[in-house]
């Protein structure tokens, strides 16, 4: 367990490592931050001074050394269009971000799991064919267009939610479940084909003929064993959440990391982006590893390979 313990941990360190240099260099794909600060009609000695003031008159690479050296103290600089430290802004953010995911998988993990048990108790069954057919259309829409469509019915047309902002819980009603729609589909085939296979195991078998009804097996063998899968997919789609919620936050106006990332981006706000993808993927990544952790835990037969 413990050597176990020490290869993810030193996995996790290489992960963000490889997260924060990646971020670094495709972030400068993206032009110079200091010509897009200045007025258009600054002169070229302007924006020089500008750049070297920044630092990116340097060579790549020695911008790159001096971020990990930075790194490394905790500084991730300051945002270059807020004025204050990038890492203070994103810690500020991070709470409304968190709230939604929060929200956003307690949905998933309750539909998902009734629509992946139901599915299973009714194996090929018309009930069967709908929930699939269901959980195949949900995966294949896109988030923005669940949002669009969520708004024009429930914020537009009935006015019973509010179409933006965060002012109370009212407000989360609509992007938890725009963010809510994608995982349901994973956790729900997951759940059904973990339910199957452990039916046809031989205890299951056993109680069967003992003269357990369907539905109680279910509830007292099938369930416990069956949902050891589903625990890895439930963290995992966790941190895709809190990840990936920048379509969603930029639809609903979600004061959170989302929003501040599409913000650094449109003004090349390096620092800013830097930090805010950083956190995020320290944060998922932390979400695995403690999953990892857990599952290993719960199931000792797994190796360290």
């Amino acid at each position: 367990m413990k050597h176990y313990v020490l290869k993810r941990l030193g996995q996790s360190v290489l992960a963000v490592l490889g997260a924060a240099t990646l971020v670094f260099f495709i972030i400068r794909l993206s032009g110079d931050p200091a010509r897009l600060m200045l007025p258009p009609e600054a002169s070229e000695e302007q924006v020089t001074a500008l750049r070297e003031s920044l630092g990116f008159n340097q060579p790549l690479w020695m911008q790159y050394i001096d971020y990990l050296k930075n790194l490394f103290t905790g500084d991730l600089g300051n945002s270059l269009y807020y004025k204050e430290s990038a890492l203070k802004l994103v810690l500020e953010r991070m709470p409304a971000t968190i709230d939604l995911a929060m929200f956003a998988i307690v949905i998933a993990v309750t539909v998902g799991l009734l629509a992946g048990i139901v599915s299973a108790y009714k194996k090929n069954s018309w009930i069967d064919y709908v929930v699939n057919g269901w959980i195949f259309l949900t995966q294949s829409l896109p988030v923005f267009w669940i949002g669009i469509v969520l708004i024009m019915i429930f914020a537009v047309n009935l006015h019973w939610l509010p179409t933006s902002g965060n002012r109370g819980l009212e407000s989360i009603i609509l992007p938890a479940l725009t963010l809510a729609a994608y995982p349901i589909a994973p956790i729900a085939r997951t759940m059904r084909a973990s339910l199957i296979e452990v039916m046809d195991k031989g205890y299951m078998i056993t109680s069967q003929a003992q003269g357990f009804s369907k539905p109680s097996r279910i509830l007292k063998r099938g369930l416990k064993n069956a949902f050891l899968p589903v625990i890895t997919v439930i963290s995992l789609e966790f941190g895709v959440m809190i990840a990936g919620a920048v379509v969603t936050e930029t639809i609903f106006s979600w004061p959170g990391v989302g929003q501040l990332i599409i913000q650094g981006v449109s003004n090349r706000d390096f620092p800013l982006v830097q930090a805010s993808i950083l956190v995020i993927s320290i944060i998922y990544i932390a979400i695995t590893l403690v999953t990892d952790l857990i599952y290993h835990r719960l199931d000792p037969r797994i190796k360290v390979h």
